[in-house]
């Protein structure tokens, strides 16, 4: 799955708190990542304090919007600390090394995406999730989805 290093960066930034140092990455986001266009624009229309606001509703007030693949429940391994020093990179411990913008950072960084398609139902199901709560970060979802190998049915 290489050539989605650019979208899986953008999609780590979307993904993260919208403070002053997102907004002034909006227009590169923008035009690097044309598949989170519809996000970098409702991200630079809406005003800062209502964009953070919304930001804590989506994915701090609701338990079942958990960006930490550990809270997915998933059979799939989660990243550690080790995992991130394996392929020369370095957590800076304000976020468990399960942050899905951590996990999409490195996959950008190291071209591994083995850690996103462990996970693809666990982020599919993020995706339906804000959907259906009605949450622009779900094009973010899309996007990143739309890059990972189908899963196995089940047997």
């Amino acid at each position: 799955m290489p050539g989605f290093e650019v979208l899986y960066q953008a999609a780590a930034l979307c993904l993260m708190f919208p403070d002053d140092d997102f907004r002034t990455r909006l227009p590169l986001l923008r035009e690097a990542a044309p598949q989170l266009r519809e996000f970098a624009d409702h991200a630079a229309l809406t005003p800062p304090r209502e964009l953070a606001a919304h930001y804590v509703e989506v994915f701090e007030a609701e338990p079942d919007h958990s960006l930490y693949l550990s809270a997915w429940r998933e059979a799939a391994p989660t990243p550690s600390e080790e995992l991130y020093r394996s392929h020369g990179l370095e957590t800076t411990g304000e976020e468990p090394p399960d942050f899905l913008p951590a996990v999409l950072e490195c996959a950008a960084r190291t071209g591994d995406t083995q850690l996103l398609a462990d996970h693809h139902d666990g982020l599919d199901l993020l995706r339906v999730r804000l959907t259906d709560f009605g949450t622009p970060y779900a094009t973010v979802l899309d996007a990143v989805c739309a890059t990972l190998p189908p899963t196995a049915p089940e047997r």
